[in-house]
């Protein structure tokens, strides 16, 4: 056992979320396990956001306003504000079961010096609750890469991460619009052990009234994906499922961006990325996709994505 108690900020980046944040904050202050503080940086709402925060009248609560300039920035923001030493993210339109940060003190104690913390979750969907496609087996990830292929092993929601680490490998990637978060994990998984438990402790939803993935604006990060790969395709087990993970991730990103009109951007991903062995059908979707009039697009991708989940969860 360790001799001192972790202490956890929960970083909370906000964006026109008024009819949500209350419920993912006192979600938090329901703990078991309490937070030293729950910073939350406002990015620029221009709804009652900021305002049903001030109303919760938490002295555990920290408000901080910054223009806009996206939820890297509002993350990485807080937590050069915070004061813990462990970060424990959460979007503003999700929610903790009162047992997570407990048990992240447990498995802080039991598989100590990993990178990530994460546990599973249930979508919240508009058709109902549902449990999110996790690993079943508690600890330490043995090929965070591989397992991440057909696993949702992280999500930012449910995720913790040492303070030591991130000033080690950096902040998340500020003006990226998507993807910032798998910027993040293949910074720490690249040099560190991903624990992870099977416990869902974290409500995931799909029916926010602002979500981010629905909103389109022109990435102004220098930084993509391509940084995570060279040629020529690897060989090493560990590098071959690395490299196959950066491609899942640029795929399904670029499927968002083309499906909005970002046709350079889906070409882009095609040419730098075709090189993945396991995620052919993303890779053919995508083709696919950049043959459809762009004006169509978003109904093709909608309906594809639709009949995607519905079959998912019939188990076929």
């Amino acid at each position: 056992m360790s001799n001192t108690q972790p202490t956890f900020s929960v970083i909370v980046p906000l964006y026109n979320k008024e009819h949500e944040v209350g419920a993912t904050l006192r979600s938090v202050l329901a703990q078991t396990y309490q937070p030293l503080e729950i910073v939350v940086v406002d990015d620029g709402s221009t709804d009652r956001s900021a305002e049903i925060v001030e109303q919760l009248g938490s002295p555990l609560v920290r408000l901080i306003r910054q223009p806009n300039a996206g939820e890297c920035a509002a993350r990485n923001r807080a937590m050069s504000e915070a004061r813990g030493e462990w970060f424990a993210l959460i979007d503003a339109d999700d929610e903790w079961k009162p047992e997570f940060l407990e048990e992240m003190v447990a498995m802080i104690d039991e598989f100590p010096d990993c990178g990530i913390y994460s546990t599973a979750f249930d979508i919240v969907s508009p058709t109902g609750t549902v449990r999110g496609n996790c690993p079943k087996e508690r600890g330490i990830v043995e090929n965070f890469w591989k397992e991440s292929m057909t696993h949702y092993v992280t999500i930012p929601s449910a995720t913790v991460l040492p303070r030591s680490v991130v000033e080690e490998v950096g902040d998340f990637p500020e003006g990226m619009k998507m993807g910032g978060d798998q910027w993040m994990w293949l910074k720490v998984a690249s040099r560190y052990k991903v624990c992870f438990s099977p416990r869902a402790l974290c409500n995931y939803s799909m029916v926010a009234s602002n979500r981010s993935g629905a909103i389109y604006t022109p990435e102004r990060c220098p930084n993509d994906l391509t940084a995570f790969f060279e040629p020529p395709y690897p060989s090493r087990e560990e590098d071959f499922w690395r490299a196959e993970f950066v491609a899942k991730c640029a795929i399904g990103k670029a499927l968002t961006l083309t499906a909005k009109g970002d046709t350079e951007f889906g070409r882009r991903t095609v040419r730098d990325f075709g090189y993945t062995r396991h995620y052919r059908r993303g890779l053919w979707k995508l083709r696919l996709l950049l043959l459809v009039p762009r004006s169509l697009r978003p109904q093709v991708h909608a309906l594809y994505n639709r009949l995607a989940w519905r079959l998912a969860h019939k188990g076929l």
